[in-house]
């Protein structure tokens, strides 16, 4: 990985212009975008209160952590928001196959002038510790024990990291900035609809300055969200179509927290569903597609009564049951 192009941010910019939020607060922002700086969507949409959250942690350097259930959009928020800071992003997914040495480094064999040689390879933790970054850790609560305390290091106010095998300490760049995601708050997992993800140390959990949490969106803004991602459906009937969708989805949040359904239909779920719309034709068979096969076969029935009722029509026996028509 190079450098970023800037070491230090050179403009304040107000959220209130920027971001459209009722807010004084001034950012730092970079007057250019570099390789690491994640692509403007001009489309998104900030929930007001994760926005100044993240933004809290831009601005004064707070260790910041989103927390929500799936296809809330937590990552892409941060990107977003690095998005128009023109800030470097960089995402770690910390999957079971993340390991300590991907994080800290190790020795590797390279080639000088001819000759192999063994050189220490800086890991992603001490490259963006010394530069104007914003690291993301994904899956925050999927992590492995070993991973997270070495995370832990830097979770501290001046985060010092020290490379035991280089007898050196590492000193965070003044414009290095740490945020996470997590489908849990480190509690653990007792809906079960989290396989692999952890209860966390409560010291660790106590190291982050602000928690911030992104639920669904009223109906009005996730149609709004739908449509943009689904332009050719920005017309009466398609809108019409769109909104039955998202009421669908809200059936199923609210059978999944009554205890009816294991899985529940996330907006990342209704947006696929209105592109299956797209290459289908047929509602009916793109929402079997999109959740409907995902779903236990004894919950499926319940699902095609939402459908039911949200669309007016019942859903074709053969794909209330997941299987193929003749």
């Amino acid at each position: 990985m190079t450098l970023p192009v800037q070491s230090e941010p050179e403009l304040l910019v107000p959220v209130r212009t920027v971001f459209g939020i009722d807010s004084d607060l001034q950012v730092p922002a970079f007057r250019e975008r570099d390789d690491h700086v994640p692509d403007v969507d001009d489309v998104y949409r900030f929930n007001p209160e994760v926005t100044l959250a993240i933004l809290a942690g831009f601005a004064r350097n707070r260790r910041v952590m989103v927390q929500g259930l799936h296809g809330t959009g937590k990552s892409t928020h941060i990107e977003q928001v690095a998005a128009r800071l023109n800030w470097p992003c960089v995402r770690v997914n910390l999957d079971g196959h993340v390991s300590r040495l991907d994080l800290v480094g190790k020795d590797a064999i390279v080639v000088r002038d001819g000759l192999q040689v063994t050189e220490f390879q800086e890991g992603i933790v001490p490259w963006a510790l010394q530069r104007p970054v914003a690291l993301v850790f994904d899956e925050y609560d999927a992590g492995r024990p070993d991973v997270m305390f070495v995370i832990q290091r830097i979770l501290e106010r001046d985060g010092r990291f020290t490379l035991l095998d280089q007898n050196r300490v590492i000193r965070p760049h003044r414009y290095f900035r740490l945020f996470a995601t997590a489908n849990t708050v480190g509690l653990g997992n007792p809906s079960g609809m989290y396989q692999g993800t952890q209860a966390l140390n409560h010291a660790q959990i106590d190291r982050w300055n602000i928690v911030a949490t992104l639920n669904y969106l009223p109906r009005d803004e996730e149609v709004a969200i739908v449509l943009a991602r689904v332009p050719s459906k920005a017309h009466e009937r398609g809108r019409r179509l769109i909104e039955s969708m998202v009421a669908l989805a809200e059936l199923t949040r609210k059978g999944f927290a009554a205890g009816d359904l294991s899985t529940l239909m996330s907006p990342r779920t209704v947006i696929t569903w209105a592109e299956n719309c797209e290459i289908f034709h047929d509602p009916a068979l793109a929402f079997r597609l999109a959740f409907l096969n995902k779903c236990d076969e004894v919950e499926r029935p319940i699902v095609a009564e939402y459908y039911q009722r949200c669309f007016g029509e019942e859903l074709d026996e053969s794909q209330a049951a997941g299987t193929a028509p003749q």
